[in-house]
C-alpha cells in the first residue's frame, strides 16, 4: 500500500452492468406495448428498478462493507431474474419467438451492451420502431449480459484478496507505523 493510497477503495462502477439501460427500457416498454390496466407494468417495472436501484446501492456500500455490497448485488440478481421470466413469459403466452443465445439479433445487441457508456440512447431507435417480440428480447440480452453471477464471483475474488474494511484499515495503520 502506497503512502495516498487510503485504505477505502473507490466505489464500483453500478453503470458497467447495463441495469440502468433495463430499468429504462423496461420503463417504456410496458408503457408502449401493455394495456394501462395490466399489473403486470408495475411489477416489470418495479423489479427493473429493484434491480438498477440495489446495483446502485452495493456499488456505494463497496467502499466500506463488501458483505453488503453482496448481499446487494444478490437482491439485484433476484430482481432481474424476476424480471427476465417476466420477459420470457410475455413472448412465450403471445407465442413469439425467444432470440437464440448466439443468434445474430442477441450478438448486435450485446455489442453495444460491452460500452461501459451505453445508455438506454443507444438502443432507442431499435426501441422505438420495432414490433414487441424484437423489443421484449432486447432486454432479455441485457439481463443475461449483466449476469451478476460474474459481479459476485468478482467481488468474492476481489474480498480474498484484499480482505474487508477492518483488515484494510490494519494494514494502512502498520504501515502508518512502518510495521511489516
Amino acid at each position: 500500500m502506497s503512502d495516498d493510497a487510503g485504505f477505502i477503495p473507490p466505489h464500483g462502477n453500478y453503470r458497467e452492468l447495463l441495469a440502468e439501460v433495463v430499468y429504462d427500457l423496461t420503463y417504456r416498454f410496458c408503457h408502449r406495448f401493455l394495456a394501462k390496466a395490466d399489473r403486470t407494468i408495475g411489477q416489470m417495472i418495479q423489479a427493473a428498478r429493484s434491480g438498477k436501484q440495489n446495483i446502485v446501492e452495493g456499488s456505494k456500500a463497496s467502499r466500506t462493507s463488501k458483505e453488503t455490497e453482496i448481499k446487494l448485488i444478490g437482491v439485484a440478481r433476484a430482481s432481474l431474474e424476476e424480471l427476465l421470466a417476466d420477459y420470457n413469459d410475455l413472448l412465450r403466452v403471445r407465442d413469439l419467438p425467444i432470440w437464440e443465445k448466439d443468434g445474430p439479433e442477441a450478438r448486435f445487441v450485446r455489442r453495444i451492451g460491452r460500452d461501459p457508456q451505453a445508455t438506454y440512447e443507444d438502443y432507442r431507435e431499435l426501441c422505438e420502431s420495432r414490433p414487441i417480440g424484437v423489443v421484449a428480447n432486447i432486454p432479455i440480452c441485457l439481463i443475461h449480459q449483466t449476469n451478476a453471477d460474474q459481479q459476485i464471483r468478482r467481488l468474492e475474488r476481489d474480498f480474498v484478496e484484499q480482505g474487508g474494511l477492518r483488515e484494510r484499515m490494519t494494514r494502512a495503520r502498520r504501515h502508518h507505523r512502518g510495521e511489516p
